[in-house]
């Protein structure tokens, strides 16, 4: 995300920019202004006044010379004139273009924007569901250890409860072999006593 700094000193650029860009034009007037000043100076007829010309005096022309001084300056102010347009026409096609270019990276950084206010709502959002799933599993895991323990309980106590059927069945053996061996000796002495009567 760009700083607002950043954006502030961008926009001091492009208007920084935006104002030098005529300077040419502004000089192109400003010399434009200068000769038709001089001009105005040079046909006035109050007398032999000296004209100062770039730090030099020139001495008054002859009669017959400021029509065509003045045709001159006419001409090199329509040239003047004509440099300061084409000067202009071409600062508007640059104007023109930084502008266009200017809205398209405005355009496409709008986009990016909402790219990224979108791809950050999906971080968030993925974030949240992996943290959930997190949690599930550490639920299923518990869950797990806790039928794994309960289950290795129950083994334990059917490894006690057959280890006492086991006993079990081998004291009721027992308990029937000695019923059967009193039983016979009861049943051979009662045979025995049965004989001698």
């Amino acid at each position: 995300m760009v700083h607002w700094r950043e954006e502030y000193f961008a926009a001091l650029a492009v208007r920084d920019e935006s104002e030098k860009a005529n300077i040419s034009l502004y000089d192109a007037y400003t010399r434009l202004a200068d000769r038709t000043s001089r001009t105005a100076t040079t046909t006035t007829p109050s007398g032999p006044q000296p004209d100062v010309v770039a730090g030099e005096k020139k001495q008054r022309k002859p009669s017959n010379e400021p029509a065509a001084s003045i045709t001159d300056i006419l001409t090199a102010t329509r040239a003047d004139l004509s440099e300061a347009q084409r000067s202009r026409s071409e600062l508007q096609g640059r104007l023109d273009r930084v502008t266009a270019d200017l809205g398209k990276l405005q355009k496409r950084s709008a986009q990016d924007q909402r790219r990224i206010s979108a791809l950050e709502s999906e971080r968030t959002n993925l974030r949240l569901r992996l943290r959930d799933r997190d949690e599930e599993l550490r639920g299923k895991a518990k869950l797990l250890d806790d039928f794994q323990d309960e289950l290795a309980t129950l083994n334990l106590q059917l490894n006690m409860a057959e280890d006492r059927t086991s006993r079990l069945q081998q004291e009721n053996k027992e308990l029937v072999d000695r019923w059967m061996a009193r039983v016979g000796k009861e049943a051979e002495a009662m045979n025995d006593a049965s004989k001698f009567s």
